[in-house]
């Protein structure tokens, strides 16, 4: 058996038009979840075959704005395309409950507007939610999900997730830097998904709020050697910050293949990497 990974999302919070926000998808002895929910996920999900009612679980890494804007979208599409109550369970690191409350109170006309007008709805999207400071949050038919505390302060709690399922294990870091809590996580993964930054190519932007950004985000440099340190097979770069041209990924893995020796896989949106 094999995990499948799929890049859904791999941009940043800067608007692009080849790259949709942050989301990975997941897929592990016929469960399906998906890894935080950026700018247009529910159409990156379309295009994997994936639909949002069959979705086992969201899990979210961080409450970061470009994480969750298309949460919603998630919610209603489950909601609305589902043909009998299918209750979204939704994990997250403390805060997740707030928000997803407040998503519900924004969405209360459109909820109403459904109900009012479709009889075999006879009540609102009702998400489940969990919120986890660390340790075994999924465990079904032999997939079991641990999350570990992660550092992207200011921002905090954050989350990172080890997947595992006979004898493979996917490790999703999100954003932020090293720490014992991804290295933990990491140890021995067949694959590690890691937002990176470039300290060069962001320090030559001036805009101070920009390169601020150098200080919670891993560059490639520490991306490789936290993939080297825990003993990791395949490194995912995604997310990169900025955003590589056309055809520049190549230069990305290169600098990354300095501080790794294994795999290092980094593509646009829907690449597939298998484990």
């Amino acid at each position: 058996m094999t995990i499948e990974i799929t890049l859904l999302g791999t941009g940043s919070p800067l608007p692009s038009p080849d790259r949709a926000g942050p989301a990975t998808l997941v897929c592990a002895g016929g469960k399906t979840f998906l890894f935080d929910a950026g700018r247009a996920v529910g159409l990156r999900l379309t295009a994997s075959g994936v639909i949002a009612p069959q979705l086992t679980a969201v899990l979210l890494t961080h409450l970061h704005s470009d994480h969750i804007t298309d949460l919603n979208d998630v919610i209603t599409s489950r909601w609305v395309m589902s043909p009998e109550p299918n209750p979204m369970p939704v994990i997250g690191p403390v805060g997740t409950a707030l928000v997803v409350d407040a998503i519900l109170a924004m969405l209360a006309p459109d909820i109403g507007y459904r109900l009012a007008h479709h009889e075999d709805l006879n009540e609102g999207p009702k998400p489940v939610v969990s919120e986890s400071t660390g340790g075994v949050v999924f465990e079904e038919d032999g997939v079991r999900i641990t999350a570990a505390a992660t550092d992207h302060r200011p921002v905090e709690p954050t989350l990172g997730f080890r997947i595992d399922h006979d004898g493979h294990a996917v490790v999703i870091g999100g954003d932020g830097v090293p720490c014992a809590g991804l290295d933990e996580l990491c140890a021995g993964a067949d694959a590690y998904v890691q937002t990176v930054l470039r300290e060069d190519l962001v320090r030559q932007v001036p805009f101070q709020r920009f390169v601020d950004t150098i200080d919670y985000h891993s560059t490639v440099r520490q991306a490789g050697e936290t993939a080297q340190r825990a003993g990791v097979r395949t490194l995912v770069l995604t997310h990169p910050v900025p955003a590589p041209q056309p055809g520049a990924e190549a230069e990305w893995i290169a600098l990354a293949a300095e501080f790794f020796d294994g795999k290092i896989v980094m593509g646009p949106d829907l690449t597939v990497v298998t484990v």
